[in-house]
């Protein structure tokens, strides 16, 4: 049964979308978020997916959260997780148990439901989930969960094998099962990946949305991380395609919401419910209409709205965005620098120079915005000292350029992503230093310096690069706690089995290794990812 505290999360809720009564044959499905329910609706993804869902009459969809959950089916067909967070799998661990679902699909029986999952984390590298999972689905959602829910119906009532078998034939969905993975000893590299049979694809390749209608909020609640925000997709993906950058290379093409279509119906129908309005995507700024929109925006009847943006490219930082986001209430924004040096921004393709970044937060300042927080990196392969002591001289150059602007630089360590050029080096283990150096020099000239964690970085570099082997290490991390220590501790107990923890983690693997994903097929072919590789060095 609900729970009163369930109740209360789930009344507050404004809906944008008519929810469609279920047959009374509808395949009961539970999808759930691996986190708190105010981190998990705040998720436009798992708002998507839970909305196309309801609108459905052949299926009965329920919520499950890590605290809370509507009224749940006793015996669902299906039970999917959007998967965000890399370390959240500890959670889906959890709620499997919660439901008494064997965490590892071999285990499972005729009773059981399949357990599918998607999102960014299984789009790029699921295998070190791989063995948790019957089904995963590759890359957008738009067209895929919809062909996804129409093959499982025409094979819903027969065995778990056949319905693998057949939902293995569309494209963009991953069947682990019906893939064998071999290696050149326990602790070596992979050899090779392959159908367990002739009438299974040998590769899959991900599903791409190709239209200029995209996403918005179906629902605004003040319970959501951000409060009564209604959000608004304005790109997907972005063109600057920074090497080591998965958010560029893992959703391309570029594309863009048309504003008449899109952008315009979608603000106007949210913000009849909300006056909390969120701009996504990976580069917004460089929609080509985006000066139309933020004329649109600054309209005298959106004078209350609440405007915010997520990251935009610094050479778009005008003052005229500035004094938009200024009047509507945002007091900071964000940039990506990755680094102060010249010569490390050509390396990763970051196609920008100093004074531009100088040029970006003198526009904000005297737009009226109150600060600026750049994002930087440390680590990058190719990186000396010499480019992390020229991050330190920008921002001291800035911090002279505004007087009394406030600057942040959060710092994270270059971790290596499936799909993306980098993909074959490993984590620089003098990035731990590096970040000290930079807290060291910047706290002492009053510049906020906020570092992520380099152990954190390390594990997830492990899930990120990680095979099939690395499931039974988790299942022993969550038996030993979740703390930094408990990855040293499982690896030292499967000593012998896999790799070691520098294998995945720190190795330069070799261009012509079998990597983890190789039978999944991203937007680029691997040969172009080598040769933008090549053009990097």
């Amino acid at each position: 049964m609900i729970n009163s505290v369930s109740a209360s999360v789930f009344d507050s809720e404004r809906l944008l979308f008519s929810p469609t009564p279920s047959n009374l044959d509808a395949i009961p499905i539970i999808f759930a978020f691996p986190n708190e329910y105010t981190v998990g609706i705040t998720s436009l993804g798992y708002q998507l997916v839970w909305a196309t869902l309801a609108m459905r009459s052949d299926v009965e969809v329920s919520r499950l959260f890590t605290d809370v959950h509507e009224p749940l089916p006793q015996q669902p067909k299906l039970v999917g997780f959007s998967f965000s967070w890399e370390l959240d799998y500890v959670n889906i661990f959890e709620r499997l148990e919660f439901l008494n679902i064997p965490l590892r699909s071999v285990h499972r029986t005729e009773k059981h439901p399949l357990i599918f999952g998607g999102g960014p984390v299984l789009t790029a590298n699921p295998e070190p989930f791989a063995d948790f999972f019957d089904i995963i689905l590759l890359g957008d959602g738009e067209n895929l969960l919809g062909d996804f829910i129409d093959a499982y119906q025409q094979v819903s009532q027969e065995s778990r094998s056949t319905q693998l078998r057949h939902l293995a034939l569309i494209p963009g969905i991953y069947i682990p099962s019906l893939y064998e993975v071999s290696y050149d000893s326990l602790e070596g590299n992979i050899k090779a990946i392959k159908p367990v049979d002739s009438n299974t694809p040998p590769e899959i390749q991900k599903q791409t949305y190709r239209g200029n209608i995209l996403s918005a909020s179906t629902v605004v609640t003040e319970k959501a991380a951000w409060e009564n925000i209604y959000m608004v997709e304005v790109v997907r993906s972005c063109p600057e395609m920074c090497r080591f950058c998965l958010a560029s290379y893992l959703t391309l093409p570029f594309r863009t919401a048309s504003l008449e279509a899109s952008l315009i119906p979608a603000i106007e129908r949210g913000l009849q419910v909300t006056r909390r309005l969120g701009l996504l995507g990976a580069s917004v700024t460089q929609h080509p209409e985006f000066d139309e929109l933020l004329n649109y925006l600054t309209q005298p009847k959106y004078d209350d709205v609440r405007l915010s943006i997520a990251s935009v490219r610094t050479n778009t930082v005008t003052e005229k965005l500035a004094k938009t986001l200024a009047k509507r209430d945002t007091r900071t924004l964000t940039i990506a620098v990755e680094s102060g040096s010249d010569r490390l921004r050509k390396i990763i393709n970051k196609k920008l120079e100093n004074q531009e970044i100088i040029q970006a937060i003198i526009n904000a300042k005297n737009g009226g915005l109150q600060g600026m927080k750049l994002y930087g990196m440390v680590g990058i392969p190719g990186e000396e000292l010499e480019d992390v002591e020229a991050t330190i001289d920008l921002m001291k150059t800035l911090k002279k350029a505004v007087p009394g602007f406030k600057l942040t630089l959060g710092c994270s360590t270059f971790v290596p992503k499936s799909h993306t050029p980098f993909q074959w080096f490993g984590v620089n283990p003098d990035a731990e230093k590096r970040l000290k150096l930079l807290e060291k020099q910047l706290k002492s000239n009053n510049i906020d310096f906020r570092p992520e964690s380099y152990k954190w970085s390390v594990i997830q570099a492990l899930l990120s690069r990680g095979d099939r082997r690395i499931s039974n290490l988790l299942e022993l991390v969550r038996n030993y706690g979740d703390s930094l220590g408990s990855y040293r501790r499982a690896f030292k107990e499967l000593r012998g089995k896999l790799p070691p923890i520098e294998y995945y983690v720190n190795q330069n693997w070799d261009l012509d290794q079998v990597l983890p994903w190789q039978h999944l097929q991203g937007p680029l072919p691997v040969n172009t990812l080598k040769k933008h590789l090549t053009d990097s060095l």
